[in-house]
């Protein structure tokens, strides 16, 4: 496992949030946390082989937060450079313009706010698990890769045009705040895609790779290679196959579709605030609302999902979350029933929960940690079958595989979701592909017609590279696992029969 980089050990840290706590206290706060941060980020595109855009960013900046008489206020200094970040005298700068925030804050505050309590955790780093920091590896080679992929699939008479690209994402954080907790943490996350487009018979249509975003190092590319062989024979196939008969179906969704679903019924759903309501501008708030904790059926008994800050290779995984929370695994539904939420302290603490489980999330320097994601997934079937043996156990329905793009209300009920591949099931028998295939439901109503999970061996870690939430809007990522699963009788569309086409 990679150490943390020197250069940001080299950086003042200890000395900087030695002077902003020491000025916050002086000034008299309940709670002061201190956040020096580097993020560092490129993304790389293509488009027929050739580089179309190559994009650098590298921000380094610390913020200070305070609880002031009751009264959030934060502050943040990026005017920094790697080899003169700050003085101290900055450093209580800034905490004395968190301080003025509250204060002024306070005249617009109707809510007293406390903090969940959490030990102090001192001195302690944490690193995610990959080999090669895919800053290591120069843009040279990284674009040479993707251009040999593209040209070698533009050889191919079935395709017509190639997009491919890498999302590459470095954060460095050291945490320190004052009830004793100092934190240093690195972590990488890449995503990597490749698509391929052809039109044929005034059709157009498209098919991606499965290779999921992930919190792993450069090594994790080139296996991005193992599904470029059967690209073209898949797009071949699905722009000649037969548009779907609407109806109810019975689907076997393969994971790299289920996590999407996953991610927006479920993940979003269970925040608890959203289910308080205090999250609602963005993207609504939840129908599972806290009166139904324990009581809420959401799904069936074979139904188990958990949030887990710790999953290896998960894109919302870290040791210590941004308020110096050590991360952890815990249940939002059991057995079916709704028995958990995602929290932060301030949440955690408002509805009487001892500790926060972990959810505090700012994605850069410049802004305050709100609560995000844990990586929410859904527990395989210890003895479960193959993907091949939910599929034979059906008489008529489809097998849906990638995700494209979906839709859902603003309390995360009603909703409708696409995918990559669809694949006719007769008799227990995939007997071609088919398209324009959407799935329709309620969330409820859904997850209460899993009928079967497949086992161990059909798990599959996907994710979500870019979520959105917050005004100011900030993204996270966060990664979704799940086995392949049977459904009975889920409402299927025709989309290009919904578009009046």
């Amino acid at each position: 496992m990679p150490d943390i980089d020197s250069d940001f050990l080299a950086l003042p840290l200890r000395k900087l949030a030695d002077a902003a706590l020491q000025r916050a206290r002086e000034l008299g706060v309940e709670h002061a946390d201190f956040r020096l941060e580097r993020v560092r980020g490129q993304s790389l595109s293509l488009t027929d082989g050739a580089l179309e855009t190559a994009t650098d960013s590298d921000t380094l900046g610390f913020a200070v937060r305070v609880v002031h008489n009751g009264v959030w206020g934060f502050a943040a200094e990026t005017e920094l450079d790697a080899a003169l970040p700050a003085t101290t005298t900055v450093a209580a700068a800034v905490a004395e313009r968190a301080v003025e925030v509250a204060r002024v804050a306070a005249a617009i505050s109707t809510e007293r706010i406390e903090l969940a309590p959490e030990p102090a955790h001192r001195d302690v780093q944490w690193v995610s698990s990959y080999e090669t920091d895919p800053f290591a590896v120069s843009t040279g080679e990284k674009t040479a890769l993707l251009a040999e992929w593209s040209r070698r699939l533009l050889d191919d008479s079935r395709v017509d045009h190639v997009d491919t690209g890498v999302v590459q994402v470095k954060e460095q954080k050291f945490y320190a705040d004052t009830s004793g907790t100092t934190s240093t943490q690195q972590r990488v996350r890449l995503a990597p895609v490749l698509e391929v487009l052809a039109s044929r018979d005034g059709k157009l249509d498209s098919m991606q790779t499965l290779t999921p975003p992930a919190g792993r190092g450069w090594e994790y590319v080139p296996t991005l290679e193992q599904e470029l062989d059967e690209l073209p024979e898949l797009l071949a196939e699905k722009l000649a196959a037969p548009s779907v008969a609407p109806g109810p179906r019975d689907l076997v969704i393969d994971p790299s579709n289920l996590w999407l679903t996953i991610h927006e019924s479920v993940g979003h759903a269970t925040e608890l605030d959203r289910a308080l309501g205090y999250e609602a501008a963005y993207a609504g708030t939840s129908f599972a609302t806290v009166d139904q904790l324990g009581s809420l059926q959401y799904g069936s008994p074979l139904m188990n999902v958990t949030g887990d800050r710790t999953t290896e290779h998960g894109l919302a995984t870290i040791g210590y979350d941004d308020e110096g929370v050590a991360t952890s695994s815990f249940d939002l539904v059991r057995e079916g029933v709704l028995v958990g939420y995602q929290r932060d302290r301030r949440i955690s603490r408002l509805q009487g929960y001892e500790r926060s489980n972990g959810c505090a999330f700012a994605d850069s320097p410049t802004t305050m940690p709100i609560q995000r994601m844990a990586n929410v997934s859904l527990a395989p079937d210890p003895s479960g079958p193959t993907t091949q043996g939910l599929v034979s156990g059906v008489e008529r329905g489809i097998y849906i595989v990638g995700n494209r793009s979906w839709s859902i209300d603003m309390q995360r009920y009603n909703f409708q979701f696409t995918g990559q591949r669809f694949y006719q099931i007769e008799n227990g028998r995939i007997t071609g592909m088919l398209r324009d295939v959407a799935y329709q439901a309620t969330t409820t109503d859904f997850w209460n017609s899993l009928s079967a999970l497949g086992g161990p061996q059909t798990y599959m870690l996907g994710g979500s590279f870019m979520c959105g939430k917050g005004q100011p809007g900030q993204v996270a990522s966060v990664s979704h696992g799940c086995p392949s699963a049977l459904f009975t009788g889920v409402r299927v569309l025709n989309t290009v029969q919904e578009a009046g086409n």
